[in-house]
């Protein structure tokens, strides 16, 4: 019997050792760098709407809280975020045999400055878009807020997978 102990005791000790670790975030962040700053981003769109400065900024901040290790700060981190919304249209979509619109398409585009103050070689400026369809016949003032977020949501994680992921 000993020796069908040993072999149980090596069995489970061999699949121990041999787990796996998997992540889901593939966020890829050097050691040195431990901050991050994000500067508020103004509204230069054409079309403005009041409340997405303010929920864009906010909403990067906490996509790099959540998913990475970094700390935000107020002053200037180890990597900064800045930049501006460029862009916030609403076009007709799906026209339809009687030339009206099945649906609208609300998009959102952001240009983007990424500072790496510890790797001066990962710096980066890009813009940013991604957008969201609803029925025409849906009035936007009701489903604005939503679309908001789901768009932003799309941006900030865009945005976060080309500063810390490597693909």
């Amino acid at each position: 019997m000993p020796v069908f102990g040993l072999v149980l005791l090596l069995l489970a000790l061999t699949t121990y050792a041999c787990t796996i670790q998997m992540s889901l975030k593939g966020a890829s962040i050097p050691e040195n760098v431990r901050t991050a700053s994000v500067q508020y981003f103004e509204n230069r769109a054409p079309l403005i709407n009041p409340m997405l400065s303010q929920t864009f900024t906010e909403e990067l901040k906490d996509r790099i809280r959540s998913e990475s290790r970094l700390v935000i700060t107020n002053e200037m981190g180890d990597v900064d975020f800045s930049g501006q919304i460029t862009g916030y249209d609403l076009r007709p979509m799906a026209i339809q045999a009687d030339a009206i619109s099945a649906e609208t398409r609300l998009t959102i585009s952001v240009r983007v400055r990424f500072q790496n103050f510890k790797d001066p070689k990962q710096n980066w400026e890009n813009t940013f878009s991604a957008y969201a369809d609803f029925e025409s016949s849906q009035s936007i003032t009701e489903i604005e807020e939503q679309l908001v977020a789901d768009i932003v949501d799309q941006l900030t994680e865009n945005i976060f997978n080309r500063a810390f992921s490597d693909w």
